[in-house]
């Protein structure tokens, strides 16, 4: 499967299949953290209504955990979002509907500016 060519764009674009299964570790890995992310939210919650004060105290590190995955769920993102921009590029070299034209005939490039 390595190496494999796969097409699953209405536009006909083809990833190759080590794209593919980059994507879907990223996937998995986000989920995971997301299944994280609840079971904490559950347990901040329970604790907090309990309003005892050994488990008010608890929360703080689990609220400090719950941001930290928020922040790598953000990365996963904003790494997954590259390398789609930079495998959709590679698959367009070449391509003469890639990109648009100026009233001059030169193309523009159409990359998106990620703040931060």
């Amino acid at each position: 499967m390595e190496g494999d060519v796969i097409s699953g764009f209405s536009d006909g674009t083809q990833l190759d299949s080590r794209v593919v299964q980059t994507f879907q570790k990223s996937f998995v890995q986000v989920q995971d953290i997301l299944d994280q992310n609840r079971l904490l939210i559950n347990e901040i919650n329970q604790n907090h209504e309990s309003r005892i004060p050994d488990n008010l105290s608890r929360n703080v590190g689990l609220i400090k955990e719950l941001n930290n995955n928020i922040r790598r769920v953000v990365d996963l993102y904003a790494d997954l979002s590259s390398s789609f921009a930079r495998s959709m590029e590679v698959s367009s070299e070449g391509d003469s509907s890639a990109g648009t034209f100026k009233s001059d005939g030169k193309a523009t490039s159409q990359k998106r500016i990620r703040s931060g």
